[in-house]
């Protein structure tokens, strides 16, 4: 750390910290909060277990009765941050489920509150299959804080636009864009093989790969579609996530089970892989595939980029700052409902064009070989944790007034 500057005390406010990551958002600020500690004071507040790390502080949700809302653990949780942020200088929150902390920081010590936005619940409805009457208050909690928040920091442009067109009351001059980076040194190509061997992969046949949570936003309804005009060749890894509802957790598995009576190579994974698993098969895919209806950036892209293969990804949201059409990977058009779901107005076309954007990487091995390349070229140079923390570290001085 510069010993010119004076660091601030900032306590960086979240759900998901390492090693209980199930998101993107997670990995964010796993790999955020490592950067910024070279620049200021840092204290973390999460959910969950004790983490055992000097300046981690978690809090486990209480047992409100059998029955209770799980939004109604959540805000307990903020009670509680927000009570251990006194002494911060700065609050800096990462989704809804922290959001309510930082406003109550903010309020009640007289802070700033820097917000950054991963997604949007009103661009999330389906939310409310999981959380009931939960979603309209977790809807509540993140427009509170956003509108009143001193600086919102947006993943994307596409996140940007999407903060403004849905909160329109909010000061453009407030909204920031940092991108999401990658720690290119971990994100490295691993040609080992226990990952497929373990999970039964057949290494002399190519790879189409899915990595996200069983939840409506990531497409992957849609992508099991797509598969069966998927070249027979191929096989499909789905690397499934925490599912968001039983319903959707049953929808996806009927949609493998169909998918597999009627072709070979369909490999499903659940849970969370670990760092060395993930690299070996983004490194032995032919394509990676993010289906993703809404997708404010999309970390995962940037891993596979990272790991020299060639992507194919919705034309959504953030996406196309990560993926270039053409050269790191081809992006698949949808037009779509605006009623928040982001459901392709004409989904077997979508379904079509996400297989013919598959099988034309599959059939040009050449072409993928190049675009994983240049995709790796692009992590390096554009997307590092230690310019956007450097960033994110200028925007908490500029609040402060510093």
């Amino acid at each position: 750390m510069n010993s010119q500057i004076q660091p601030i005390r900032v306590d960086l406010l979240t759900k998901e910290y390492p090693p209980e990551v199930y998101g993107g958002a997670g990995v964010h600020v796993g790999e955020l909060a490592k950067e910024l500690r070279k620049l200021t004071d840092l204290r973390v507040q999460c959910f969950g277990a004790p983490r055992g790390a000097e300046g981690v502080l978690a809090h486990a949700e209480p047992h409100l009765g059998d029955g209770a809302n799980p939004v109604l653990n959540t805000l307990a949780v903020n009670v509680a941050m927000a009570a251990a942020a006194e002494g911060a200088r700065l609050v800096h929150s990462h989704t809804w489920y922290a959001n309510g902390a930082g406003r109550l920081a903010q309020t009640l010590y007289g802070i700033p509150h820097v917000v950054t936005t991963h997604s949007l619940e009103p661009l999330r409805p389906w939310k409310a299959e999981q959380l009931g009457g939960g979603y309209a208050v977790s809807s509540l909690v993140e427009r509170t804080a956003l509108e009143s928040a001193d600086a919102l920091i947006a993943v994307s442009r596409g996140m940007r636009e999407d903060i403004l067109r849905v909160y329109p009351d909010i000061d453009p001059e407030r909204v920031h864009v940092v991108h999401n980076g990658i720690d290119t040194a971990v994100h490295v190509p691993d040609h080992g093989t226990a990952a497929l061997e373990r999970h039964a992969i057949d290494p002399d046949r190519p790879i189409v790969l899915f990595v996200g949570r069983v939840t409506r936003q990531k497409g992957l309804p849609q992508l099991l579609q797509a598969a069966f005009e998927f070249d027979g060749t191929a096989q499909l890894v789905l690397c499934c996530g925490q599912p968001d509802t039983p319903e959707i957790a049953a929808e996806t598995a009927a949609l493998v089970d169909e998918l597999s009576r009627v072709r070979s190579g369909v490999v499903r994974i659940d849970g969370m892989l670990d760092a060395v698993s993930l690299r070996q098969l983004l490194t032995h895919a032919a394509v990676f595939v993010c289906p993703s209806l809404y997708e404010p950036m999309g970390i995962v892209n940037l891993e596979a980029m990272a790991c020299r293969t060639a992507v194919v990804a919705t034309a959504t949201g953030g996406i196309p700052e990560v993926v270039t059409d053409g050269e790191t990977g081809l992006l698949v058009p949808i037009e779509q409902e605006d009623d928040g779901t982001g459901t392709p107005l004409d989904p077997k076309r979508f379904a079509s064009d996400l297989a013919a954007a598959v099988n034309r990487l599959l059939a040009e091995p050449a072409l993928a070989a190049r675009m994983g390349d240049a995709g790796r070229a692009r992590a390096e140079e554009h997307f590092g944790w230690r310019q956007a923390a450097r960033r994110t570290h200028d925007l908490f001085r500029r609040v402060l007034g510093g």
